[in-house]
């Protein structure tokens, strides 16, 4: 029994190939080889109970991804014997780094939020916008960081999150046409940060080297020189692995944090003659005073200039979700984590702004001699007089070298030891700048992998057991490397503020969009986030984008745009459940429930079409044909209609390989199959369940059968049976008949080499006349695989000056002329002119002429030329009432053995044809031969030619029938469309 069970295991699972599998997602050792019970259902042996594996993509968990038995398996008894062999129990194990969420998202936060801007400009932007506007700028910030914070969490506890991060989130979310966009965007603003905190070092050790009169070349250059050493180094740790990035973690926050105590110390401590001279008197309600409004000075001297200077010190907010994919716990970390470091990083840039404000004074010249206990006699009058230092003759002349307006060390100054802030500079922007430059190659990676943009696949590649992309990482690495070299930090951070802005707005409308559309599948673990609040965040967003830099923001704007009409024109192969599809979903549903309230009204009729292809791929001009004039205006419907007894025998044509057939002739169409026993059993129950709403079909358009008088009589009687039902149904009906036949699936596989393929016995292949072989069809791709050939037809080039000849030989309302002019609004056709045949006779010629143009104006038609036909009733050609003569002998049924039971062979044989109905026909038939050769030519140099098809009587017989259409349609050098609506009008010259 054991040994049964085991066996039994083996069928329910099915492994993945292991070069699909990714590693493990875990700290510890994975054994991939643990024994784990398989429980099964009291239904049957086979039928388990609900477990994660039938769920998981993956072994995110360390355990095997099975697939639960299918329904057929469930139905079919299997013994013992049937059982496959046991599985393999020996498998490898990994040992991965993984994080938590004090390390992987809260401390890593922290270090990229703490920056090169909050060391040497957030007092340099209290001076210029003054403690109260510095307050409103940290809030606004925070309120963008904090929204897009508990969107992000709503997002990525969504699901699990792999590696990726903003990438992952906002293109599982939103769809591939805005998160592609975005994570490449994101992972350049990555790039662009990581300059940005080099930057910052290198102004640190720049003035450091200054002050010990040890500059290199001039102030741009040392900065230059300095960053792209520091970047080499910062790009060998990374290159050194995950670990030895995170022990470089732990220092780096250890000296901020000691840096900052040191600081905050230093403003309680009592001051010296030397710092006053430099600006800092301690707490001074004066300075305090004095420093709560805007004083604006320089180029950089306004509101949305600070603001955009200061932004990126609250961009770091998605370090943690950048490396999701080396988090043990993604969904319940990155929440915490994120909340968490804004909230400690928002009370230290209040703290830091208020005390900078209220113990630093704007301006002082950092001399000793100013101090008026030296001085006394000396007459002033600003601030600094009354804390008893004269700053008047910088102030008057702006050469004040010191101060809060001047002076980007000010920390520095005020820390009761100087050298810990330097070091704690240094550890934030390098850490800064080291968690950026590992972000934005992880980020451009899994876009890599995805294959939406061409050309980066080389950058895709990952090495070692956490898959670092080391290609990646050099890519970054000579971004950040040519930003370095502009040197000038005021400049690089306005460009970083757009792209996280940009980025920022992006996954907040992303949790907006997901909550709005009501996706069954949007089910986030963390509950504290609201759609309109991440509304609110994304309008901000894009708001302050152009306020910050408007030639920035346009910049940014273009790029995503062309980004996203890239992608949506490639529409590439993905499918990710994103909220972009259930929003169109939801579209979809009401506006079609929204057109069932609506009454139907000529001026918007629309000829929505039901088309019998069988499997498109065989029959491309057809498709094409209709994919002509109902492409983006019109209803669709490609059916294919499957007999009962021949559908084991059939090549199995699913529904996914026939759309993506149809998506790459770009032809937009629904597809359906319906089993049945007949032909025109399908077509019926087609016409009458196809459709929602008003979004019904309302033509049924099919190929001319041109082996009618090969195929068995049954098969004939079951066609026109199609066409006689579409009739009754109120149907327009369209027939599509070409020279060389409709049907290619001979040619395909004569060209491909191989046999003959099994073809949907309810559409036979039609005769195909090689004599006349369109050049396109002959340099047309075949593979063996129909489903994926897309074969040249002539709907698909241009038609040139040729003429649409429509032959307008009885009034159905209006459709056999609506279809050519939709037609003729396609650029393939629109070069072609329309001319209008009608039958009359010569003494009234002039006048229906005249009537018919005033007709046809007031229909706002372009025609070229009405021409009426005169010489219709003349004798045709006696070769060509032979060939119909011919053509119904064998359907002629022999009345003299009959024996007078006329009516019961008939009912037995409704395809046979008796005397009394060839007499009945003669005339109308004659005159269909005729104007078959007024067609010949006429319409020699015709593109299209369309005839009104016309409407048999009840008791017709099929072959009368099909002879009658041959009559009409025969030797037609250029395709050729029966056309007929349902008599009711579908053009109107009235305005309501």
């Amino acid at each position: 029994m054991a040994s049964y069970f085991a066996r039994l295991k083996n069928v329910i699972m099915r492994k993945r190939n292991s070069a699909d599998i990714e590693p493990p997602q875990e700290t510890e050792e994975v054994d991939y080889g643990k024994d784990q019970m398989r429980k099964m259902s009291f239904y049957n042996p086979l039928d388990p109970v609900p477990k994660l594996e039938f769920y998981a993509k993956d072994t995110w968990t360390g355990r095997m991804k099975s697939a639960r038995p299918s329904l057929d398996v469930l139905r079919k008894p299997q013994g013992e014997e049937d059982l496959p062999p046991p599985p393999e129990d020996e498998r490898p194990k990994v040992k991965l780094v993984r994080f938590g969420w004090v390390l992987g998202v809260w401390i890593r936060c922290m270090l990229n939020i703490w920056g090169v801007i909050m060391f040497l400009r957030l007092p340099w932007i209290t001076s210029q916008a003054g403690i109260i506007l510095t307050y409103v700028i940290i809030f606004m910030s925070v309120t963008i960081t904090t929204i897009t914070a508990t969107s992000v969490s709503a997002i990525s506890t969504n699901g699990k999150v792999y590696s990726g991060g903003t990438y992952f989130m906002i293109s599982r979310s939103l769809g591939p046409e805005l998160g592609a966009p975005i994570g490449l965007l994101f992972a350049f603003a990555n790039a662009l940060a990581c300059a940005l905190h080099t930057v910052g070092f290198s102004e640190t050790v720049r003035d450091v080297l200054k002050s010990n009169n040890a500059q290199m070349v001039d102030p741009i250059n040392d900065v230059r020189i300095i960053g792209s050493i520091t970047v080499v180094i910062l790009l060998c740790i990374t290159f050194a692995g995950m670990a030895w990035e995170a022990k470089a973690q732990i220092l780096f926050f250890i000296a901020i944090v000691v840096s900052l105590a040191s600081y905050f110390v230093g403003t309680v401590l009592p001051t010296s003659t030397e710092k006053e001279s430099l600006g800092f008197f301690g707490y001074r309600s004066e300075v305090f005073v004095s420093n709560l409004l805007p004083s604006y000075r320089g180029p950089n001297g306004y509101f949305f200039k600070l603001f955009a200077i200061f932004f990126p010190a609250a961009t770091g907010i998605l370090s943690g979700v950048n490396i999701c994919g080396d988090l043990k716990d993604p969904t319940g970390g990155i929440p915490k984590g994120t909340l968490l470091a804004i909230l400690c990083t928002t009370l230290s840039y209040l703290l830091i702004s208020v005390t900078c404000g209220a113990t630093v004074v704007r301006d002082a010249s950092g001399i000793i001699n100013d101090s008026l206990s030296l001085n006394s006699s000396v007459q002033c009058s600003g601030l600094g007089c009354k804390l008893g230092w004269n700053f008047d003759n910088c102030e008057k002349n702006q050469t004040c070298t010191y101060g809060l307006a001047n002076n980007f060390q000010i920390l520095t100054m005020v820390s009761a030891n100087g050298y810990l802030i330097i070091i704690g500079i240094f550890a934030a922007t390098l850490s800064s700048a080291l968690g950026f430059l590992v972000s934005a190659p992880k980020i451009f990676q899994c876009l890599c992998k995805d294959n939406i943009y061409p050309y980066i696949g080389f950058f895709a590649k990952g090495y070692g057991n956490n898959n670092e992309p080391l290609r990646a990482y050099t890519l970054a690495f000579c971004i950040a490397l040519g930003i370095i070299n502009i040197g000038d930090l005021n400049t690089i951070a306005p460009l970083i503020s757009n792209f996280f802005l940009c980025s920022y707005g992006l996954i907040n409308f992303s949790c907006f969009h997901a909550t709005i559309t009501q996706s069954p599948g949007w089910r986030p673990l963390y509950r504290h986030y609201n759609a309109w609040t991440s509304l609110f965040g994304s309008i901000l967003s894009f708001v302050l984008m152009f306020l910050f830099t408007w030639w920035a923001a346009l910049v940014t704007s273009t790029v995503v745009f062309c980004l996203i009409g890239y992608v949506s024109y490639k529409k590439p192969h993905v499918n990710w459940g994103s909220s972009y599809q259930s929003g169109i979903y939801n579209m979809a549903l009401s506006f079609s429930v929204s057109l069932s309230n609506v009454e139907d009204h000529v001026k918007n009729f629309r000829p929505q079409c039901l088309v019998l292809t069988g499997p498109p791929s065989v029959r491309p001009a057809l498709v094409d044909f209709v994919g002509t004039f109902t492409k983006n205006i019109s209803l669709m419907i490609c059916g294919n209609i499957v007999l009962e007894d021949e559908k084991s025998t059939l090549p199995q044509h699913s529904t996914e390989m026939v759309v993506d057939w149809l998506n790459q002739r770009k032809v937009r169409a629904f597809y359906t199959t319906f089993t049945a026993d007949r032909l025109n059993e399908g077509a019926h129950h087609l016409m009458q369940a196809s459709g929602l709403g008003k979004m019904k079909p309302n033509t049924l358009v099919l190929g001319f059968k041109s082996n009618w008088l090969e195929c068995k009589p049954q098969k004939l009687q079951d066609y026109v049976s199609t066409v006689y039902t579409a009739f009754d149904s109120s149907y327009g009906i369209a027939i599509l008949r070409m020279m060389d036949g409709i049907d290619v699936t001979d040619d395909l596989k004569s060209a491909a080499g191989g046999p003959r393929s099994n073809v949907n016995p309810a559409f036979d292949p039609e005769e195909v006349m090689q004599s006349e072989k369109d050049d396109n069809d002959q340099n047309s791709d075949c593979s063996d695989d129909l489903t994926d050939v897309q074969v040249r037809t002539i709907f698909q080039t241009k038609q040139g000056r040729k003429t649409i000849d429509v032959y307008w030989i009885a009034d159905d309302g209006g459709l056999t002329l609506l279809i050519p002019y939709l037609i003729t609004r396609r650029n393939r056709w629109k070069k072609t002119k329309i001319r209008v045949f009608l039958i009359g006779d010569q003494e009234t010629m002039g006048e229906y002429r005249k009537d018919m143009k005033t007709l046809l104006k007031k229909f706002r038609l372009e025609i070229q030329d009405v021409i009426v036909i005169t010489d219709v009733d003349k004798e045709p050609l006696a070769k060509n009432v032979q060939r119909y003569e011919e053509n119904m002998s064998q359907f002629r049924l022999n009345e003299e053995q009959a024996a007078g039971d006329i009516q019961e062979l008939k009912r037995l044989s409704p395809w046979k044809v008796s005397n009394k109905d060839l007499e009945f026909m003669k005339p109308k038939v004659e005159r269909s031969v005729r104007l078959n050769e007024i067609i010949k030519r006429n319409s020699i140099h015709a593109a299209l030619v369309v005839i009104s098809l016309p409407v048999p009587e009840v008791n017709c017989p099929s072959s009368l029938y099909m002879a009658w259409m041959e009559a009409l349609s025969y030797g037609i050098h250029c395709p050729v469309l029966l056309i007929r609506g349902n008599q009711e009008n579908v053009m109107t010259f009235y305005c309501q």
